[in-house]
């Protein structure tokens, strides 16, 4: 008995198997790969571009992108938004289309988020040897410039016959589905095998359903973690991403509510409680509150939850100074688990919290450590008040047009962000009221994200006001996305602040000896230094040609009736203000490990060096 098959070209094929492809998750069903991005050259235009024509929109959606790194972040943004329940697919020419996904695949693995990438690559049939865009290696003839997507790929595969699709394309599936592999995945799609056809099994275009799994705590793991927080005086709950993608916020307020163990957010992990619960200390590390990072120091338990310990969580490990200080790290992914000497317990955030909170039936900390961290809380509240506060003809600072969109936001808005000096202020200042409203992509911060981040949010969560919160260095790096939005009709809105150059790392470079060198846009004065006046760059009338609605604020009053104008808008919409420079943002609480010029003739980078030794004397291991 012959099996059923359906001549097709390999392009055809994938994007027919990747329709039927479904994520589930306690019993609700997403479609795994819910669209694909796409720019066209040579390479992709008559393989997967054919292919997504014929099989039309009902069966793939498409989306036109403007730029290969942008569609990746765009991707992101989708499905940090669904939980990693639902991603998408990216596919580019060969050559420069190909290597342009490179810094959006890092971004994607280095926060554990899934994206399928389908770049273009070279003739595996070699009828013209070299072709356009092809780069020589002169040793190893199979090298393609798809070759940089290995290592920042969770899995990679070139697919050289027909047949090796099949496997390849459900081992990227399992990836993409698997909460503790999960990343960027690329199959990468000579244009000569794209094109051709084979006979495929009716079966391969089957609907399937990859479960995600909520695996339980290993029992002697669990009691082990149990009997350290019994023992513990001084609990801290350090609560990272992984709360977010196991929807396992309500789990830690159920443990919090009971024991009275106070939490710590990551910049990933900020919203897993509302910013109004007694319990929630805010940011911690570099980023941190003050009473998030005063209770870190003198804490004896640490508990990690859904976090990678990044030298912003841990001060570049100068945070955790209780001499006996030990650590329970609950990660569905055992690399993470073990970081810090820690007691392990390997488990899904949402199963992991819940088997916790059985376990410690009965148990709470100490009245006077809660009294303890309320009373820093809300010191700490009357700080943000103050960052927040202006006067309604004022020239806003930073933190003051935060403190407009704090007022303007609902519980449910998405505020995305990056990079630059907003994270570090968003991280101790910002008020989250749901789980999804604080998104910052801190894993590799990565400037250019927000505003394709916001349509892939937006693509996500129809209805749901977004808004992408960039300065002036981010977005000259990629502004191309807002076609995108105007094209598709997507409400985004584009909070764009002109503070005239490299902000953050302007201020690092003063902090290191570096004397703010290279960090402002400014023209260049006699001596050849950028010092002169600033650049009559008009990014507003930028946004404008791009086709988005644009309002520019000058006051603090105009910022928030530009804000709430923007907010009730059904088009694309960008708030240009120009800030006041004058730091009103609380000083770094905890240090962050930028090395210093060891020897130097500059006065600046001298002094910088005393300094960092001191800091640096601080650091330990945590063993």
């Amino acid at each position: 008995m012959s099996t059923p098959t359906r001549r097709l070209t390999v392009a055809q094929a994938l994007v027919r198997f990747l329709s039927a492809q479904y994520s589930e998750r306690d019993g609700v069903r997403h479609r795994l790969i819910a669209g694909t991005w796409g720019i066209f050259g040579h390479g992709n235009v008559a393989g997967i571009g054919q292919a997504l024509l014929e099989a039309g929109e009902d069966t793939m959606p498409f989306h036109q992108g403007r730029n290969e790194q942008s569609m990746v972040h765009a991707a992101v943004g989708y499905a940090r938004q669904l939980n990693r329940l639902s991603a998408q697919a990216v596919t580019t020419s060969i050559g420069p289309g190909a290597t342009n996904l490179v810094t959006g695949a890092a971004l994607a693995t280095v926060n554990r988020l899934p994206v399928l990438l389908l770049p273009g690559d070279y003739f595996v049939t070699r009828p013209a040897d070299p072709l356009l865009q092809q780069l020589e290696h002169p040793v190893e003839a199979d090298v393609s410039v798809n070759d940089t997507l290995r290592p920042v790929s969770r899995y990679f595969d070139r697919i050289t016959r027909p047949e090796m699709l099949i496997p390849s394309a459900l081992n990227a599936m399992r990836v993409l589905t698997d909460p503790s592999e999960t990343g960027a995945v690329t199959l990468a799609m000579p244009q000569d095998v794209q094109a051709e056809a084979y006979d495929w099994p009716e079966e391969f275009f089957a609907e399937r359903v990859w479960h995600v799994r909520r695996p339980a705590p290993d029992p002697v793991e669990l009691a082990e973690a149990v009997r350290a927080i019994r023992a513990a005086e001084r609990p801290l709950l350090v609560a990272g991403g992984g709360v977010h993608h196991s929807e396992a916020e309500g789990a830690l307020k159920a443990l919090v509510d009971a024991t009275g163990i106070p939490v710590a957010s990551t910049q990933a992990g900020k919203g897993s409680l509302r910013y109004d619960h007694p319990a929630d200390l805010g940011g911690i590390g570099h980023t941190g509150t003050a009473v998030c990072d005063d209770i870190a120091r003198t804490a004896d338990l640490i508990i990690g939850v859904g976090t990678r310990y990044t030298d912003f969580t841990t001060a570049s490990h100068t945070l955790f100074q209780e001499p006996g200080v030990r650590f329970v790290n609950l990660n569905i992914t055992a690399f993470d688990a073990h970081k810090l000497a820690a007691r392990t317990l390997v488990a899904d955030a949402r199963a992991g919290l819940e088997a916790l909170t059985e376990g410690l039936s009965g148990h709470r900390v100490d009245e006077a450590y809660e009294a303890e961290y309320r009373a820093g809380k809300a010191r700490w509240e009357e700080v943000v008040e103050t960052a927040y506060r202006a006067e309604d003809s004022a020239v806003p600072t930073q933190t003051q047009l935060l403190g407009a969109l704090d007022a303007v936001v609902g519980d449910d808005d998405v505020v995305i962000n990056a990079a630059g000096s907003l994270p570090g202020d968003l991280h101790k200042l910002w008020r989250a009221r749901g789980p999804r409203q604080y998104h910052l992509e801190y894993g590799y911060s990565c400037m250019g994200y927000e505003i394709p981040a916001g349509i892939g949010v937006q693509q996500a969560a129809p209805g749901t006001p977004v808004w992408s919160l960039v300065g002036d260095g981010t977005y000259l790096m990629m502004p191309t996305e807002i076609v995108t939005a105007v094209q598709e009709g997507l409400p985004v809105n584009l909070v764009l602040i002109q503070n005239h150059g490299y902000a953050s790392i302007g201020g690092l470079s003063e902090e290191t000896g570096g004397e703010r060198f290279g960090t402002a846009y400014r023209y260049r004065a006699a001596d050849g230094t950028f010092s002169g006046a600033p650049l009559p760059v008009d990014l507003a009338a930028n946004a404008a040609s791009l086709g988005m609605d644009v309002l520019r604020a000058k006051t603090v009053r105009e910022l928030r009736d530009a804000l709430a104008t923007a907010r009730a808008s059904d088009r694309p919409t960008c708030v240009y203000v120009e800030t006041d420079r004058t730091p009103t943002a609380p000083p770094a609480e905890a240090w962050w490990d930028v090395p210093v010029a060891e020897v130097a003739s500059r006065e600046a980078a001298l002094n910088a060096r005393e300094r960092y030794d001191g800091h640096a004397a601080a650091r330990r291991r945590h063993l």
